[in-house]
């Protein structure tokens, strides 16, 4: 019996979450075990609950959405409940989402071996060196960043048409050579393991695995790889673009001033290729972006390029500001790379901006130049002018071929107003 942090009552706990592999209820501990006989409501996915044959309570297979399964378990809040979740349910699994539901102190949870766990195991490879990734639910691009020469990764299938889509990926950003071992119902009767390159894998799949699979990739860069480093400023050739894009030596200087941080929203206004709002996001996988840009073949181009790079769920909204703004999350941070002259757009940005978060904004032209200079003069922050210079050929020689050059206003909004 556990104590309520808020009223500091007594609190039974009354449902049990237990993780399940495919080896049943052989691999579950004796407490797990103790928990289902006494339970009267067992709730799980038809494979789970295939598992637990000679239950004799009532049972519910998960439905879909599967929060229409919520009322049935809450409606039995006091009485012996379990549910069955695979591996270890607070990773990637049920657990969390009960969680938003009840109180920790409601439940107890016995986990069993995750995917991750196994395939490690299997491998010999330790998980702290791994990138664990599920592609269950989650947008299939989020895996390209996590394409790292020499790292590992280990990744949940949504299901037996993965591993393959994921071999053609890897081929296609010239990663072939990678170890590619698929890992099919580890833990079971059923457990297979097949140990190939990425470009064999493509040669020789025939046909969809089992659903529950996973997959071990050992990456291998070739030559041409497309690597998206780790590092802010991505060369401008990875990016579709029309010429409308914040040049790498600018863009790696703006995130500097932007700041980001884990699990912040950023508005992109003027989001041109996007580069800025897909940096951000690419900086930490809780992170999220917004990119208003009001031309649509740029719009479009945003979004392809956020999935080529790694970042698919960016938010691309097509339209202009500060009408676009109105509804949106309050942000962390603002970068304003275009239309930043335009009536409202900063009145708006700097009255949305969150306490303490960070605006900054680039200018090429005279004009905006001297809003900057405006902005900084009444409200402060950090005025600077920046001008690249590139080798370029002259005959048989090389000079250097001077950009405009380019002022950057940024600021930390106080946490105070100012007076």
């Amino acid at each position: 019996m556990t104590h309520s942090p808020k009223s500091g009552k007594p609190v039974q706990p009354w449902l049990s979450i237990i993780g399940i592999g495919e080896d049943g209820i052989d691999g579950l501990t004796p407490a797990a075990r103790s928990l289902i006989s006494q339970a009267v409501f067992l709730v799980g996915g038809s494979r789970h609950l295939a598992l637990v044959p000679d239950f004799a309570g009532e049972t519910l297979a998960w439905p879909s959405p599967i929060e229409l399964a919520f009322p049935d378990i809450l409606a039995r809040r006091g009485e012996p409940v379990v549910v069955l979740g695979s591996g270890d349910p607070f990773f990637y699994g049920i657990g969390s989402t009960l969680m938003n539901h009840i109180s920790a102190d409601e439940m107890v949870c016995i986990p069993a071996h995750s995917a991750f766990s196994l395939v490690a195991a299997r491998l010999g490879w330790a998980q702290q060196d791994c990138a664990l990734v599920s592609l269950h639910g989650r947008p299939f691009e989020r895996i390209i960043p996590h394409f790292q020469p020499n790292g590992r990764i280990i990744a949940l299938s949504w299901d037996g048409s993965t591993p393959l889509k994921l071999a053609k990926l890897l081929q296609e950003r010239g990663f072939g050579a990678s170890r590619f071992v698929v890992c099919e119902a580890l833990g079971g009767e059923r457990e297979k393991i097949t140990d190939v390159t990425a470009n064999d894998f493509v040669l020789t799949a025939t046909e969809n695995l089992i659903a529950l699979n996973s997959v071990a990739i050992e990456i291998v860069a070739g030559q041409d790889a497309k690597i998206v480093s780790l590092a802010p400023g991505l060369p401008d050739a990875m990016f579709e673009h029309d010429h409308q894009i914040t040049k790498r030596e600018i863009r790696a200087m703006s995130l500097s001033a932007l700041a980001p941080r884990q699990g912040e929203v950023l508005w992109d206004i003027g989001a041109g290729s996007g580069s800025i709002g897909i940096e951000w996001m690419l900086c930490h996988p809780a992170n999220r972006a917004f990119a208003i840009e009001p031309k649509a073949e740029r719009a479009a181009r945003v979004l392809r390029n956020a999935v080529s790079l790694g970042v698919p769920d960016i938010e691309v909204l097509e339209g202009t500001a500060p009408e676009m703004l109105v509804g949106l999350p309050v942000p962390d941070a603002i970068f304003i790379g275009g239309g930043g002259t335009d009536a409202g757009v900063f009145d708006a940005a700097w009255s949305a901006l969150r306490p303490g978060g960070r605006l900054v904004m680039n200018a090429v032209t005279l004009e905006t130049q001297a809003d900057l200079i405006k902005y900084h003069t009444t409200l402060g922050g950090e005025l600077i002018s920046v001008q690249i210079a590139r080798a370029d050929p002259i005959g048989p020689y090389h000079g250097w071929r001077a950009a405009m050059p380019v002022t950057q206003w940024s600021i930390t909004k106080p946490l105070e107003p100012l007076t």
